[in-house]
């Protein structure tokens, strides 16, 4: 028996019906079964620690200027120009080496024409003094009266006295003539030398400094406002780009005078060893440590920074169900590798470390099994 010519278009619509259904059965099978990392059922393994609060220092960084405790500074004693130089920048240099010289001429000349005036005193003297030899045998013999001998010991006298002051001018002058040939005081190191033969320079030019090696000084000027809290034997640390201290002091003179031009007060701090080299008027960063206190602290790799903003996930509830929480933090100074946390972080709270790029607000989390070695 023939069938309805019609049944055979309807069961192919169907059996295409049926083999849709088939597949978004199992098409909407497989979407179910996939889950976002932290959802619940399928916790992420995090490392964690405990946030502990530690001693952290209590300190304000400033720019120090370091310079020599032995420095002397060379400045010509005499007004002229400079005829020899003999040394240059660099030169290390003992006690009493000629430095530089000064045209003496004028002064020679002025020597000269006072040693000329001495010989004319002494003949002026020796005078008077056959004088009054002649007048005192005349008055033993009646000849002449007391006071003619009076007068020859009175211009006796007179040309001796001439004849010592000009002595004492000539070695005034003599002195002076020295100052011309300019000398080292002490050992050391010749600074720079600013100026050039044929310079006229007075006593107040500079013309160079000699630095003795070794121990140096911290000039730090610390604001009026932090005067409370200065106080002798403050530790101050000087500190490279790298944050790390190269050498420490502490701190050894407090000016008792306020700056009134930068309303500062001047502190020293003594430097004697020093982990890399330092220079006399070199700039460094110097650290007064005010103080130790308490403070809980954040390694930096648990930090985020999202729009200027610090960030860092801590992880709430108990060890069998626990989410991770963002905070918004307030840090202070990097010590180390970890941020001084000023705000943010309570001491006790679990701070997450690690797998933070996958984690979001509210994500399950678990304890990952501790690495060794």
């Amino acid at each position: 028996m023939n069938g309805d010519p019609r049944a055979a278009p309807l069961k192919l619509i169907l059996l295409s019906l049926s083999l849709c259904l088939a597949i978004s059965t199992l098409g909407c099978g497989t979407k179910q079964s996939a889950k976002p990392a932290g959802a619940a059922g399928q916790a992420m393994p995090v490392q964690m620690v405990v946030a502990e609060p530690q001693n952290v220092n209590d300190t304000t960084e400033y720019v120090a200027t370091l310079k020599s405790r032995h420095s002397t500074t060379i400045s010509p004693q005499v007004d002229g120009q400079i005829t020899h130089i003999n040394l240059r920048s660099g030169d290390r240099v003992a006690a009493g080496t000629l430095l530089m010289v000064i045209d003496p001429l004028k002064q020679q000349a002025t020597v000269g024409s006072q040693e000329a005036s001495r010989a004319s005193k002494e003949a002026n003297l020796r005078y008077a003094s056959q004088q009054l030899e002649r007048v005192k045998k005349l008055y033993a013999a009646g000849v002449v009266s007391k006071q003619d001998l009076d007068q020859a010991q009175t211009a006796y006298d007179a040309a001796n006295a001439d004849l010592r002051a000009l002595d004492a001018q000539v070695r005034e002058q003599q002195v002076q003539l020295q100052y011309f040939h300019v000398k080292a005081l002490t050992a050391g190191i010749i600074g720079d030398v600013p100026v050039h033969v044929g310079d006229r320079v007075t006593p107040t030019t500079v013309l160079t400094t000699i630095d003795q090696p070794g121990d140096l000084e911290a000039y730090v000027d610390v604001p009026v406002e932090k005067s409370p809290q200065l106080s002798m034997g403050n530790l101050v640390e000087i500190i490279d780009a790298q944050n790390n201290v190269v050498a420490e002091s502490r701190i050894t003179f407090i000016s008792p005078q306020v700056n009134d031009q930068t309303q500062t007060i001047l502190v020293k701090a003594r430097i004697s060893q020093s982990k890399v080299p330092l220079r006399t008027a070199q700039f460094a960063r110097a650290r007064v440590v005010w103080g130790t206190r308490k403070q809980v602290v954040i390694p930096v790799l648990a930090v985020s920074r999202i729009n200027g903003q610090f960030f860092a996930f801590i992880a709430e509830g108990n060890p069998n169900q626990m989410v991770a929480k963002q905070r918004r933090l307030q840090l202070g100074e990097l010590i180390g590798n970890n941020y001084v946390v000023l705000q943010g972080i309570n001491p006790g709270e679990k701070i997450i470390t690690s797998g933070l790029q996958f984690l979001a607000d509210g994500a399950t989390i678990m304890a990952a099994p501790q690495q060794h070695g």
